[in-house]
């Protein structure tokens, strides 16, 4: 199998740890050589971060570089739009469609860009979007943006949802696995 490439890509603090985690460690587990990233960028600033999970039959790096991704996943509508020239011409994007104000926007020195949606289809690319955070606080807590993703994403993935949920329940603290068992549900439904 040739190696595929996922990027989890967002704003410090909206969990992206914890579902690189979660995605490492299900792929561990299905049988692949799994690299992970640690998060790059200002993970306690409300900066712009990125994690890499690459997985297959032997894997050398954790590093992803433009137009390797098969799949981004986004916490952020901005983020995504960001990150798009890492994506393979035929890959998919999983997104939040949430808009964080980054400081450019934040001081008025510029506009949130418009349309982002859309712009990412025009480029070719296969764009799942939807409303997390709202699936997230339906689940019972809006920081449950992560695993609502990881439900949609697995929609792009040969494994069971059993394998999912014993990763959950591996990687998520028991106090808050009913709740994520919820969001990934919501999110793999939606």
């Amino acid at each position: 199998m040739s190696t595929k490439n996922v990027m989890i890509v967002g704003v410090g603090g909206q969990g992206s740890l914890l579902a690189s985690k979660l995605l490492g460690r299900l792929l561990l587990d299905a049988g692949y050589d799994v690299k992970v990233s640690e998060v790059h960028g200002m993970s306690q600033r409300g900066g712009s971060v990125v994690t890499y999970v690459r997985y297959g039959e032997h894997v050398y790096s954790p590093v992803i570089d433009k137009g390797e991704a098969d799949v981004i996943v986004s916490f952020e509508l901005l983020e995504a739009a960001r990150w798009l020239p890492f994506l393979k011409k035929d890959g998919t994007v999983v997104t939040n469609i949430q808009q964080i104000d980054p400081m450019p926007v934040i001081t008025g020195a510029k506009q949130y860009p418009e349309e982002l949606v859309e712009k990412m289809k025009a480029t070719g690319a296969k764009v799942d979007a939807l409303d997390c955070l709202a699936l997230a606080e339906e689940a019972g807590s809006s920081k449950a943006v992560n695993i609502v993703l990881m439900g949609r994403l697995s929609h792009y993935f040969d494994i069971p949802e059993e394998a999912w949920q014993k990763a959950m329940e591996a990687i998520v603290p028991a106090k808050f696995l009913e709740m994520n068992k919820k969001a990934f549900e919501l999110g793999k439904n939606a």
